[in-house]
């Protein structure tokens, strides 16, 4: 338990770093499965804060990170994914996003957020709940980890997976989009996710470029942002 304990913060400690950040305390204690969490605290100039609302029409959405790692993890949990994309998805959780957020900010970033647990869509929504507005997004412009729509199309999700449907109702797609194995990958709740940005249209394709030239090398146009038809029902048109 203790060299599990020194791993463990050895590895932390590596990421915070790198990150200049310093680890002031916490505890230990004993349960039927390992974790570590931490709580991180900081401040900012409210001036340089990036915020989830703001987004304007005929902003492009940037997402910096593949999709897939709640699948991934899943099928790693009942013995069916492959190493390699295991490894692969590691790779990707371990890259900061500070360089990433640091580019969208500096291109001109209208919204920016994190996907994390509610999936792609269910934090899109959130951003657009935000503005007022509402988006279509591109299902073949997604970047995707290799063997999460395999996995998908299989059946397997992560358990957080039918939580995050409860947005269904906000999506406008068609029973061909439904019925897409990659479908199930923009309510997959991600670990480590990237960044789902807003940013202007002239310089998205700009954007894309130097956020690859920084190692995000599956950053991507995924689709764009228009203003709010009042009469909809729906925030997010699939395409």
């Amino acid at each position: 338990m203790r060299e599990d304990l020194i791993a463990l913060m050895t590895g932390a400690m590596e990421v915070f770093d790198a990150e200049q950040t310093a680890l002031v305390g916490g505890h230990t204690n004993e349960g039927p499965e390992l974790a570590l969490g931490f709580a991180i605290n900081g401040y900012i100039d409210p001036a340089h804060l990036s915020r989830k609302g703001g987004a304007n029409p005929g902003d492009c959405l940037i997402l910096t990170k593949p999709l897939g790692t709640g699948v991934l993890f899943a099928a790693e949990m009942r013995g069916k994914a492959k190493t390699r994309w295991i490894e692969a998805a590691l790779t990707e959780m371990l890259q900061s996003n500070g360089p990433a957020a640091a580019c969208l900010r500096s291109c001109g970033a209208s919204a920016l957020t994190d996907i994390t647990g509610f999936g792609l869509l269910g934090h899109l929504s959130e951003m657009l709940r935000a503005a007022n507005a509402q988006a279509s997004v591109d299902l073949d412009a997604l970047p995707l980890f290799d063997g999460a729509t395999a996995l998908a199309g299989a059946g397997i999700v992560s358990s957080l997976h039918a939580h995050n449907l409860h947005i269904e109702t906000l999506v406008d797609a068609s029973e061909t989009h439904r019925r897409d194995a990659r479908y199930p990958l923009c309510f997959d709740p991600q670990t480590a996710g990237g960044l789902l940005a807003a940013i202007p249209e002239p310089a998205a394709s700009a954007c894309v470029a130097r956020l690859c030239n920084l190692g995000c090398t599956h950053a991507a146009i995924i689709g764009s942002v228009q203003a709010k038809d009042t009469a909809a029902q729906t925030w997010i048109t699939l395409r």
